[in-house]
């Protein structure tokens, strides 16, 4: 996030990106548009839809005094949805000739997951 971004009030920042959706849902009738990148625009989308949700229902909670699930159990909830979901999306890429992909980073995609899988695994257990 920009230090300018960061300055704006959230309030703000909310009214101007429901105008700029808004503006958006247009132009998504109207184009002709790359299925893949449509695809990542609308999980993005999904990922700030469920944490708005999830912002909403600890507002709720606070108000009602309820003890319910934290924040912090629904966005792990919903990190874990939206990895199952990256992780499908990497597997359908590493099967097309025509990606390039660095060896780098498919190295520390590796170590990380070879080390999540660890702690599944330990967490099922």
């Amino acid at each position: 996030m920009t230090r300018k971004a960061a300055q704006i009030p959230v309030s703000k920042r909310l009214k101007a990106t429901i105008t700029d959706l808004k503006t958006l849902q247009g132009l998504l009738a109207s184009d002709d548009l790359d299925a893949r990148l449509l695809s990542d625009f609308r999980d993005a989308l999904n990922r700030v839809r469920n944490v708005a949700w999830a912002a909403q229902q600890s507002l709720e909670v606070q108000v009602s005094g309820d003890d319910s699930t934290s924040i912090d159990s629904l966005l792990a909830a919903e990190r874990v949805r939206a990895a199952y979901q990256l992780c499908r999306s990497i597997q359908g890429d590493l099967s097309r000739d025509e990606i390039e992909f660095q060896k780098g980073q498919l190295s520390e995609l590796h170590t990380v997951a070879a080390a999540l899988t660890n702690d599944l695994k330990s967490r099922l257990s």
